[in-house]
């Protein structure tokens, strides 16, 4: 059976990728728009065929509709998620869920509550990089891990092709972190493969604009591996580059080809020079994910699961460098 989609929102830049996505899948539909920007919302929908809804309400309570893909603003994460699950309508969501450990758990008990399907687009998770590291790691090729860093950055500030409104404190709650950096924050999270405890966090603001379009931000952990995230709006021809550090190795991506390279002392026979690793095939997308999940009743459990963590990562992120101190992650609010 067709999973009909309604749209809820096209204020992300990527609300058009993931209309994409429902198109070229045989099993899902677009079968209406909702968005707070009635000129937005009305030209996508005539766009795709479908109706608009002014009243995010009325579009819920339709009964041909299963399910909701969330472009909203960061902002209105916790509005419209909470809606759609007391709606019955399934989730498909651009990172972060929300900005805050509270707003997070919130939405999640909700999600748990209404017994929905809730996906994430944590897209970098399903790639052939990320696979193959993951593996490396856990052949332990690289012995302890004692540091990783994960930069992400693009020109969208100096070259102004992002959207203004992704320069809007309230409606973004961040700007090169929140967005950008959510990439490199949850590769390195897994890279590390152990709890964070505290993040110490530096934003700069290039091009003056309300937010950050320059940040780094260090993950600290009880074993003393650090974790570097690194994003920005303000840097050309900057590579999206992977560094993994461990008592018996190292892993390079990206620096600035995109090849995983190696060299080891560990296994039955160490690699002394830089060796390039061919890459595992990527997994299928999070959308597809998604569409299974609702297809087989199941949970995107570890999915989830990264993204709350994502949320509280960033929140840390976000305080330290407001305060100008080191966050401790146990002392956010729940």
């Amino acid at each position: 059976m067709t999973i009909r989609i309604g749209k809820i929102s096209l204020w992300h830049v990527h609300a058009w990728d993931y209309i994409k996505q429902v198109q070229e899948h045989e099993d899902t539909e677009i079968a209406a728009v909702w968005d707070d920007n009635v000129q937005r919302g009305q030209e996508a929908a005539e766009r795709l065929n479908v109706p608009y809804f002014s009243s995010l309400e009325e579009m819920l309570a339709q009964k041909d509709i299963d399910a909701v893909i969330v472009d909203a603003p960061t902002r209105d994460h916790q509005d419209v998620i909470t809606a759609a699950a007391r709606a019955g309508k399934h989730i498909f969501t651009e990172k972060v869920i929300a900005s805050t450990v509270k707003e997070v758990n919130a939405i999640l008990a909700e999600v748990r509550e209404q017994g929905v399907k809730m996906t994430v687009s944590l897209p970098r998770l399903n790639d052939g990089y990320t696979l193959t590291i993951q593996d490396v790691l856990q052949q332990g090729l690289l012995g302890k891990v004692t540091y990783v860093r994960v930069r992400l950055s693009h020109n969208g500030a100096i070259a102004d092709w992002l959207p203004q409104h992704f320069y809007n404190l309230e409606e973004c709650q961040g700007g090169a972190m929140i967005d950008l950096g959510c990439h490199p924050m949850y590769l390195t999270r897994l890279f590390l493969g152990q709890e964070v405890t505290g993040v110490s966090a530096n934003f700069g603001y290039v091009t003056g604009k309300e937010v950050e379009d320059n940040a780094v931000a260090t993950l600290f952990t009880d074993s003393g591996a650090i974790g570097v995230v690194e994003a920005g709006f303000v840097n050309s021809y900057s590579p999206f580059t992977i560094e993994v550090h461990g008592t018996e190795g190292t892993l390079l991506y990206g620096t600035p080809d995109d090849r995983l390279l190696i060299r080891t002392n560990a296994g039955t026979e160490a690699v002394k020079e830089w060796t390039e690793l061919p890459l595992l095939e990527k997994r299928e997308s999070a959308f597809s994910q998604w569409v299974s999940h609702i297809q087989h009743d199941s949970l995107a459990a570890e999915n989830l699961q990264i993204a709350a963590e994502l949320t509280r990562l960033m929140e840390a992120a976000n305080t330290s460098a407001k305060e100008g101190r080191r966050i401790s992650l146990s002392d956010l609010q729940a």
